[in-house]
């Protein structure tokens, strides 16, 4: 019989709210039934229980314990927590809009348009065919209605710059794919820091947006085999990657890499994904992978 893996529960709370005290790691310690070793990685934000198990069966006896309480818990083989390749989504993830919806309220069609997302991103409907749908309704938009949506209307994701940041100085590669549009992932990427990004092209028609996306449209399977290209390029194995997303169309994704965590996601993305992030920020991916405080890169 083989011996259990170590593995590394890692508690998590947002730096807003900072609620991973003394008494909530003994607790959490308590429910794995015997004194695991813990470090703290940021004084009230981020610990570790080092410990031998099975990892859902740990995840649930923690998550019960410390129910109630704002604190993410994320299980994983301790071995392989470092990350050489991160891809994340944009939309909902590292920005807190939907860039899609922002562009419809210029023509006021927002709600009509925010509720076809909402079911894409829940899988309810098809991520390509919705797309196209959602981008018909902006003909005529002029483009420059982007720069300004970017400049007054976008927020970045507290922790994803840091995130990003680290995980580079740190020797590894970092991509912003997205089922969005490259008009945004452009500068949202650069903003962020990452390496690359890849995205849907909206056409353009003497400075107006034509109402029609260029084939094929990256969606579901093409963020996976963004994924596979880029840990075969750099030559890594499945358990260096790590990927983040909270739609529908983030899942192909999020189980291929070695860590795939639902970030504040539908409710069935966050139930397939190896993890998921419901209260704390982005910085949540740094303390996973075992960085403290002091490690985290941020310019």
């Amino acid at each position: 019989m083989a011996m259990p893996h170590t593995l590394v529960a890692t508690l998590v709370a947002n730096p807003s709210n900072p609620g991973v005290t003394d008494e909530v790691i003994a607790a959490a310690a308590r429910a794995l039934g015997h004194e695991p070793e813990h470090s703290v990685l940021a004084r009230g934000i981020a610990a570790d229980l080092i410990f031998s198990g099975e990892a859902k069966a740990a995840e649930h006896a923690i998550r019960a314990a410390l129910k109630g309480l704002s604190i993410d818990v994320i299980v994983q083989p301790l071995a392989d927590r470092r990350k050489r390749l991160f891809l994340a989504d944009m939309d909902s993830t590292m920005i807190g809009q939907e860039c899609i919806d922002e562009l419809a309220d210029f023509v006021g069609l927002k709600a009509e348009v925010s509720e076809i997302t909402e079911r894409a991103m829940r899988g309810e409907i098809a991520f390509e065919p919705a797309l196209r749908e959602r981008v018909s309704l902006l003909k005529n938009l002029p483009v420059g209605v982007v720069d300004e949506i970017i400049r007054e209307r976008i927020t970045l994701t507290p922790g994803g710059r840091a995130l990003v940041e680290t995980i580079r100085a740190k020797g590894g590669y970092t991509c912003l794919v997205s089922g969005g549009f490259t008009l945004f992932t452009g500068p949202i990427s650069a903003m962020i820091g990452f390496n690359e990004h890849r995205s849907n092209l909206l056409l353009v028609e003497d400075e107006r947006l034509s109402g029609e996306v260029a084939e094929p449209i990256l969606g579901k399977a093409a963020k996976l085999a963004t994924l596979r290209e880029l840990r075969e390029r750099l030559g890594l194995q499945a358990h260096e990657t790590l990927a983040t997303g909270d739609g529908a169309n983030d899942l192909a994704m999020l189980e291929e890499a070695g860590l795939g965590v639902a970030f504040h996601a539908k409710p069935a993305v966050a139930a397939a994904a190896h993890a998921r992030i419901e209260h704390a920020d982005l910085s949540a991916l740094i303390y996973a992978q075992g960085y403290r405080a002091e490690d985290i890169v941020s310019g």
